[in-house]
């Protein structure tokens, strides 16, 4: 079906007239009429009831009038929302993200994001270290977050932010009364931590930051989310060594204090498939590049 008729249509529909709808489309009656007529014979169904007094849409016309504005307007979207993808401001990007990072430069990134380009649809997935490598070796995810990855093929990263670590203390712990703390006032403490199977790099690190101090963690309790493991420092079931960003979550029952020893910086990357192009992700990644370039 010639799209044209159906502007012809919906302009004779809205008018009622046949001269005023001619004159609304920048042509004469007649031709007008004999597009009607063959419209009308194409679809085998009577439109609009016409005669020297009046013209008036048919039972039949009434639905098609609201079917034709639907496919129109459904064109026009289509055809907006191709022309956007093609400029970068269209599209789906998926990203995933470990919890600790919600408090810090990629929140920044995403609202940047959101603000430039609102056309394109976020999906965030909240995912370990772990889990975010092979979502992006299977492809179900476009860009991670995440504190450790090994580049391989199709696979490329960014080292966005390097944080230090910090204590996270029960609010009535002797210790939360420090301005900050040495490594070595936590040797007898039970320790709450990030599973190493779930996690290695990170779990490795902040081991090696207590044995390079002679502090060998008694692990009481594990979780998996930052979040999980402030608020069970909160319940008073132990303590924890988080990244500084971790202090943003503001949980009733917490302090968080510094060390006064030097901690081994805590990474967080951007990682990406390179074999993925569609302009939403490379809109994206832009946005990351200019973000992390201000931050650094």
């Amino acid at each position: 079906m010639d799209i044209r008729k159906l502007h012809y249509f919906i302009a004779v529909a809205e008018e009622l007239n046949y001269n005023r709808a001619a004159e609304k489309l920048n042509m004469t009656q007649p031709p007008l009429s004999q597009q009607i007529q063959a419209l009308e014979n194409e679809l085998g169904v009577k439109l609009l009831d016409r005669n020297k007094r009046y013209v008036r849409l048919t039972p039949a016309g009434s639905v098609f009038l609201q079917e034709a504005k639907m496919i129109l307007s459904q064109l026009e979207r289509s055809i907006k929302t191709t022309q956007l993808a093609s400029q970068g401001i269209s599209g789906h990007v998926i990203i995933a993200f470990v919890d600790s990072a919600a408090g810090g430069l990629m929140v920044d990134i995403l609202k940047v994001f959101r603000e430039r380009f609102p056309q394109i649809q976020l999906t965030l997935r909240e995912m370990t270290s772990a889990q975010q490598g092979q979502a992006l070796l299977d492809g179900t995810i476009h860009v991670g977050f995440l504190r450790s990855i090994e580049p391989g093929k199709h696979i490329d990263c960014r080292a966005l932010v390097s944080e230090s670590l910090v204590a996270a203390l029960p609010e009535q712990h002797p210790l939360a009364k420090l301005p900050s703390l040495s490594v070595s006032s936590l040797e007898e403490e039970p320790f709450i931590l990030f599973p190493r199977h779930l996690g290695s790099s990170f779990h490795d690190l902040i081991i090696g930051f207590c044995a390079q101090h002679s502090v060998y963690p008694n692990v009481v309790q594990e979780a998996i989310q930052m979040y999980t493991i402030v608020n069970l420092v909160a319940a008073n079931l132990g303590v924890s060594i988080v990244p500084s960003s971790v202090s943003v979550f503001r949980r009733s029952g917490v302090v968080f204090r510094p060390f006064k020893e030097e901690t081994p910086p805590v990474p967080l990357y951007a990682a990406w498939r390179t074999d993925v192009h569609t302009a939403a992700l490379s809109a994206f990644l832009e946005i990351v590049q200019e973000m992390s370039l201000a931050a650094s």
